[in-house]
């Protein structure tokens, strides 16, 4: 029988946060010492929960009583699709061997982009649909909701994802989970790592505060949790002033070009900036086209530093072409797609990169508020991975050290 009742185990076996997260939860064994990743000659993927050869007495119920975890990101060479796959084949073979619970750990959840189809009942979303909108997905499946009912069959109990802002996609996995769709905001991390441990120089000697900048008024429900819980999180600190709220809006003028000002509801005018540290905040990054207009307006406006902190950061040649601009001149972002911990996938960028690892914080959220173990919490919630070439690597010792 396997020991312990709560088992970590990846899609795959080398998942670097299942690693990170396994650690965390203090399980000793190793992941590929619990599941077999087997493959057939024909391609075929078939998990197999590794038990002991000569117990014939639990045959089908090695897992019996037991909470497997399934953790499940985008990194090596495994495809999305395939990644999916052997989350549905893992979570079958846990509860076809007796497990009592399985949990779904995907920091960045498969197919949430297709969060509506072609049809007003094919997911609700926070605008008014448009024909044009219903068009854009004619012909096409559901993709997110299929996805949910193709975990839910192969035995899933919970999903835990970080930071999806899809109102189509929380709406179904609450219904179709039961309410056992966690959904963790990334605003308290970040308002802590700001507060605690950014070198916001700037904005703590000036008579004005550190300004929290939504790159458009998609992002400013985000940005105004980042700046709510950066005010809890600084108030009382030396030095540390009032922070400002600054939304700005877009417009599309082409397919990959986009005009940015401040919105006429911000409570910050771009004329305040001047002199001051600029966080922008988005919860992901496919182009950087966006991020580089609007930090482009930020400096152009006297920002004395622009920081763009983001949760997913896909690593495109594009996104690294872009952001290699001189206006944006630092970069916070987890690894929600832990792919950037390559030093070759931050490319040039790692020289102003800084990752918020996430293992801790995921930890904290499974043993207290999905399996109420009442365990002490990590504290700091994430630990910091970053390039020697960033200047600001030194200054980081005690959370790269802090494992």
């Amino acid at each position: 029988m396997l020991s312990g009742k709560y088992i970590i185990v990846g899609a795959v076996a080398d998942d670097p946060l299942a690693l990170d997260i396994a650690h965390y939860m203090h399980q000793e064994t190793d992941i590929s010492d619990i599941l077999a990743y087997k493959q057939f000659a024909n391609s075929e993927f078939c998990p197999r929960f590794i038990s002991d050869e000569a117990d014939f007495d639990h045959i089908g119920y090695a897992l019996k009583g037991k909470t497997v975890i399934i953790v499940s990101s985008c990194s090596g060479q495994h495809t999305r699709n395939a990644r999916a796959m052997r989350t549905f084949l893992v979570a079958r073979a846990a509860k076809d061997n007796g497990a009592e619970h399985v949990i779904l750990v995907e920091p960045d959840l498969f197919y949430s982009a297709q969060d509506r189809g072609p049809r007003p009942e094919y997911g609700h979303v926070a605008f008014q649909r448009t024909p044009s909108d219903y068009k854009k997905f004619d012909g096409q499946p559901w993709s997110a909701m299929l996805y949910a009912q193709l975990l839910k069959t192969s035995g899933v109990d919970a999903v835990l994802t970080v930071h999806n802002h899809s109102v189509a996609v929380a709406e179904l996995f609450e219904k179709l989970f039961d309410g056992n769709f966690f959904n963790l905001s990334p605003a308290e991390l970040y308002a802590s790592y700001l507060a605690n441990h950014a070198s916001l120089t700037q904005a703590n000697l000036s008579d004005k505060g550190l300004v929290i900048c939504a790159p458009d008024k998609g992002a400013a429900p985000f940005a105004k949790a980042v700046f709510n819980a950066y005010v809890k999180e600084s108030t009382g600190l030396l030095l540390k002033k009032e922070p400002s709220l600054l939304i700005m809006s877009k417009e599309r003028t082409g397919e990959r070009q986009v005009a940015i000002k401040a919105a006429d509801t911000s409570p910050t005018a771009l004329e305040d900036i001047a002199g001051r540290e600029v966080v922008v905040c988005d919860d992901m990054v496919r182009t950087g086209g966006t991020i580089v207009a609007c930090c482009k307006q930020l400096k152009a406006a006297g920002a004395s530093r622009v920081l763009f902190v983001v949760t997913h950061f896909n690593s495109s040649q594009e996104v690294k072409e872009n952001l290699n601009d001189d206006v944006v001149d630092d970069i916070i972002t987890t690894d929600t797609l832990p792919n950037i911990l390559n030093r070759d996938m931050q490319g040039r960028l790692r020289k102003k990169m800084l990752i918020l690892k996430i293992s801790r914080w995921i930890v904290n959220v499974l043993r207290n508020k999905i399996l109420k173990l009442n365990l002490p919490e990590y504290c700091p919630a994430y630990t910091v991975d970053i390039s020697r070439k960033n200047p600001y690597w030194a200054e980081n010792q005690d959370l790269r050290d802090n494992l």
